[in-house]
């Protein structure tokens, strides 16, 4: 089957992303409707409208470290299942809220779905797909949550449609989350576990099936023993220094860098501003002067570009040019349109407070603009390269503290002060986005990132420094440690006879 087989995979396996995507969005809908702000006794700039979104990032946050548990001990495919199926109960109770409780507790449980599903898709792709398309794949993450974010503008444009006195325009949209989770839960079990997660369980044979049916092309069997050889060669050294519990990541220098790295490049992508603008823009295009029905089309249409942009930079472009170029581009454009639209913002109204229609069709297009920068940079790499650089050992509790710590958690604080700050200080709040991207984004990225482009997971080992590390902390039990560094000298040997396969 091939890269058919694993491309079918790969966006099945991103209807989790999609998730993502359409509960960040739609709740941008639901606070446009008359009918669900006079329900709740509330307004758009709220508080309580601050509280729904960072709970679900809150929750977020815990699903993210939920997932450093459920993904090494039950695997990548069930705890995409398990998400799923904890989203599900939370659009029921969302959809048929009859207090602030219940919408509050249905955004936390749907927050930490999302949380898990955010950590364990990118990982469950990246694992599967072949080195020369990681980035197409992984991406596909960053395209689904696009298009979630695209179906939740759109229902809720459609559903605003319906007098204002009906709940209509605002339950709709959140029961509409439980199509996917439905989607996910009925179909996630006939695709395969990743190979590299069946190996590590001791499942070689399945693994060796799962590699060819995601990379025969019909005249690869070399390659794929090859690589079958170098994924066993590797999982076995990191097998002989793996110690359990959290700590070892922080405490062994080279995971410690590596995790940095994942962490990292999430926070990042939060300092971009993006989410700001995707949670919270029918605010800054209120204080743009464009209001009512025209502030949710303009919404819309929005969500659609940054999609486009991302669907042809992953395609034709992600795996050629690699991730630290998009990334250094994007921090410095992404900055210049967010000092545009500040000045645009500072200048938009008159001295006698009118609208200057002509600033206002500038600011709307320096906010599309910052979408489509980041569709080709931070957008589809940040989950490419947290997903792609941690090591096997502690990529599960790796990759959730990177996603639960770095995106969540940071996503959560802007989620609850972004609308006071819009509220308050309007134009001005885009300034701390510029100047944490200039000062810290740009030049971490510039001298500290690696570029990992066409390289295989297990080569990406290489690229940090060692195979597998070859010792662990002073600071672990004398007796495990002892046990563990003889198992690593016999690795290392067996390593040493196998040079020309382990690196290709």
């Amino acid at each position: 089957m091939g890269l058919f087989f694993n491309v079918v995979l790969a966006v099945f396996a991103a209807t989790g992303s999609f998730l993502f995507g359409y509960d960040s969005g739609v709740m941008t809908i639901v606070i446009q409707s008359p009918n669900f702000l006079s329900f709740f006794n509330t307004t758009k700039t709220s508080a309580t409208i601050g509280a729904i979104n960072a709970t679900f990032s809150g929750g977020a946050v815990f699903g993210s470290l939920m997932g450093g548990f459920t993904m090494d001990s039950l695997g990548r495919r069930k705890t995409i299942l398990i998400g799923a199926t904890i989203n599900l109960v939370g659009a029921i109770l969302q959809c048929s809220a009859q207090d602030l409780a219940m919408v509050l507790v249905g955004r936390i449980l749907a927050g930490w779905a999302v949380g898990l599903l955010s950590m364990s898709v990118p990982i469950y792709q990246s694992e599967c797909a072949h080195p020369k398309t990681r980035g197409l794949i992984v991406g596909l993450a960053q395209q689904m949550i696009g298009v979630g974010f695209i179906i939740s503008t759109w229902v809720g444009y459609g559903s605003s449609k319906v007098p204002a006195t009906s709940s209509f325009s605002w339950r709709f949209p959140l029961a509409f989350q439980c199509l996917p989770c439905l989607m996910i839960i009925c179909g996630i079990m006939f695709f395969p576990e990743s190979p590299r997660y069946l190996v590590e369980t001791d499942r070689s044979d399945e693994a060796m099936r799962v590699l060819r049916k995601l990379h025969y092309d019909g005249s690869n069997d070399d390659w794929i023993q090859s690589e079958f050889n170098e994924i066993k060669l590797t999982i076995d050294a990191e097998k002989a220094i793996t110690a359990p519990g959290w700590r070892v990541m922080f405490t062994v220098p080279v995971w410690r860098t590596r995790l940095m790295h994942a962490t990292l490049i999430q926070v990042f992508t939060q300092m971009t501003g993006i989410n700001v603008i995707g949670y919270y823009s029918t605010i800054l295009y209120d204080n743009l002067g464009i209001t009512g029905d025209r502030n949710l089309l303009v919404t819309s249409i929005y969500n659609v570009v940054g999609p486009i942009f991302n669907f042809f930079f992953i395609v034709f472009f992600l795996d050629k040019v690699g991730r630290r170029k998009p990334l250094i581009f994007g921090t410095i454009a992404i900055s210049v349109a967010l000092i545009c639209e500040a000045a645009i913002g500072s200048q938009v109204t008159d001295a006698t407070g009118s609208r200057k229609n002509s600033l206002s069709t500038a600011g709307v297009f320096f906010l599309f603009l910052v979408s489509c920068i980041f569709s080709v940079s931070f957008g589809p790499i940040s989950w490419v390269y947290a997903s792609e650089i941690m090591p096997l050992s502690i990529r599960g509790r790796g990759s959730a503290f990177a996603t639960g710590i770095g995106n969540w958690l940071v996503g959560t604080i802007w989620s609850q002060v972004s609308p006071i700050g819009l509220g308050e200080i309007t134009y001005k709040f885009y300034f701390i986005f510029v100047a944490f991207n200039l000062c810290v984004t740009l030049p971490t990225i510039w001298f500290v990132f690696k570029e990992t482009k066409q390289l295989s997971l297990e080569e990406i080992d290489l690229l940090f420094g060692e195979r597998a590390l070859g010792t662990l902390p002073d600071n672990l039990d004398d007796k495990q440690q002892q046990i563990e560094l003889e198992r690593v000298e016999a690795a290392k040997k067996h390593l040493a006879g196998n040079t020309v396969t382990a690196v290709h």
